[in-house]
């Protein structure tokens, strides 16, 4: 078996409301591996709000692409390596990342109909059902839009929510989280996320304000880029530290680990180099007692978890449309656990038209 092609495309899919009011589009960055079998794997980056996409594309296109035509797609780590070495001045993080995931998941997409078996069975599977959590409350949100959208995941089952707490004032946030808090009763574990907004006091403030709540986690205190930071915040507090979205390669998190910067880990397939490196970062955070919570994309993200012991949740998001793909996987409303599809490779396909309708003009 040989690749004879791969064609991109970048896709810009609207969002709904309440999401729109924080971001109007996503992106998917979208690979499809041909080969001379007749066998084609799809895979796909998201990039939220859209930025940086056509550049991801290009990327993909003209550098990585080119390392993978003629060989075979089922030596998935020689190819990995090859494209993860080829620009010795351009480190795998950012814009390559995200291309060489798309890439990545395309070809474990193929491996996976070859042998005709889902990813996470293919990888020695834990379970086929994952638990599940709500993610959502932007800043743009009203309190009222915020509970809302939390009151609505947990009538779809899901026992988790997370909100956002991006407010200079600690008590904005705090009032906000309360809100959620008092609409959904103890029996839904409540999570936070800063998205890198505060510095090692701020997030000793805000914390202090918030532990009371008996939160699952306080997710992403500082820039991505200050691990001594992360883990000085991590001993500082009394909530457990959940960081990873944006740390790309299994060495970002080894220092992550090494340091006890958290006690959740959340590597994104999307953007740490694929499904591949994703795997790794899962087994070495298993080597450290740290569970793993995949962040975003849950449809594929659920193959990750369902196939490592210390796998936790994945992150819900509800915002595709309907007719991007076929048959998405979703939350079951008795128990708010999703079941990892049992088709071949990851699952997922786009419909007929999502492509002719959502490509980038």
């Amino acid at each position: 078996m040989k690749i004879t092609a791969i064609d991109s495309v970048v896709l810009a899919v609207p969002t709904p409301r309440p999401i729109s009011l924080e971001f109007r589009e996503h992106r998917l960055v979208v690979a499809h591996v041909h080969t001379d079998e007749g066998l084609s794997g799809l895979g796909y980056s998201l990039v939220f709000g859209g930025g940086g996409a056509e550049a991801i594309q290009v990327y993909l296109e003209t550098r990585l692409g080119p390392l993978l035509r003629g060989e075979d797609p089922r030596l998935v780590e020689r190819l990995w390596e090859r494209m993860y070495r080829a620009d010795r001045g351009i480190r795998r993080l950012g814009v390559a990342a995200y291309a060489l995931s798309a890439l990545d998941i395309a070809l474990w997409d193929l491996v996976g109909k070859v042998a005709g078996q889902p990813l996470y069975r293919l990888w020695g599977g834990v379970t086929d059902r994952i638990a599940a959590y709500g993610s959502g409350g932007w800043p743009a949100y009203r309190v009222e839009d915020m509970v809302e959208e939390a009151q609505r995941y947990a009538a779809a089952g899901l026992r988790y929510y997370k909100l956002k707490v991006h407010h200079p004032d600690p008590r904005e946030n705090r009032r906000r989280a309360e809100a959620v808090r008092g609409a959904l009763g103890d029996g839904v574990g409540l999570m936070v996320d800063v998205n890198q907004k505060l510095d090692v006091l701020g997030n000793i403030r805000l914390a202090a304000a918030l532990e009371d709540l008996d939160l699952v986690w306080y997710e992403e205190p500082v820039l991505a880029d200050d691990i001594a930071a992360c883990a000085e915040v991590a001993r500082a507090i009394r909530i457990p530290v959940a960081t990873g979205e944006n740390h790309y390669t299994r060495f970002e998190f080894r220092e992550l680990c090494e340091r006890r910067a958290a006690r959740y880990l959340m590597p994104d397939v999307c953007r740490a180099n694929g499904f591949s490196e994703t795997l790794k970062i899962g087994h070495l955070a298993a080597a450290h007692q740290i569970l793993v919570s995949p962040h975003v994309v849950h449809e594929l993200s659920l193959h990750v978890a369902g196939a490592l012991s210390n796998g936790f949740l994945v992150e819900f998001m509800d915002w595709m449309p309907p007719d991007l793909f076929v048959d998405v996987p979703r939350p079951d409303l008795t128990d708010g656990l999703i079941r990892i599809p049992d088709r071949p490779g990851h699952g997922m396909v786009l419909t007929p038209d999502a492509e002719r309708k959502y490509r980038l003009r």
